[in-house]
């Protein structure tokens, strides 16, 4: 029984292959490797991590399939470029979420920020009455009790 609400816009099945891609530490090392170090062959990206190479083609099939990387041949060499777009898409997808998360930060900030002026009032407005004598003129420190 499907209980989603018809309001509700499904994910098409490229974006839930690039979240569950996402979704796996490994693949997302796969990622920054390849971001900050630019295209790299399989034994590259493989010796990076302590697996086995049938795992790690694995995990590499998995963000090929999502459109996250891409490979070409060089001689017997497989190389694996990052493909931005799928990531330009997750981004799309996140923003209103980080508008919205920005937008109750805010809040609390102008919140925090008033109870902080009203509690710095208050104390000036305690200090100012300690300070003052039964005829509401000011008190000489030296002259309190």
């Amino acid at each position: 029984m499907d209980v989603t609400p018809t309001a509700v816009r499904r994910p098409s099945p490229t974006e839930d292959s690039v979240f569950a891609a996402l979704a796996s530490p490994v693949r997302r090392e796969v990622l920054r490797l390849l971001r900050e170090d630019g295209p790299q062959s399989v034994q590259d990206l493989a010796s990076r991590f302590a697996m086995a190479r049938p795992s790690f083609s694995e995990h590499l099939r998995v963000l090929r399939e999502a459109g996250l990387v891409s490979e070409r041949r060089d001689g017997r060499r497989r190389l694996y470029r990052l493909e931005p777009v799928p990531l330009a898409h997750v981004r799309d997808w996140l923003d209103p979420y980080e508008r919205f998360w920005r937008d109750r930060l805010s809040t609390l900030r102008h919140l925090l920020d008033d109870t902080a002026n009203d509690t710095a009032n208050d104390t000036a407005n305690d200090t100012a009455n300690d300070t003052a004598d039964d005829t509401g003129t000011r008190a000489h420190p030296e002259e309190r009790p």
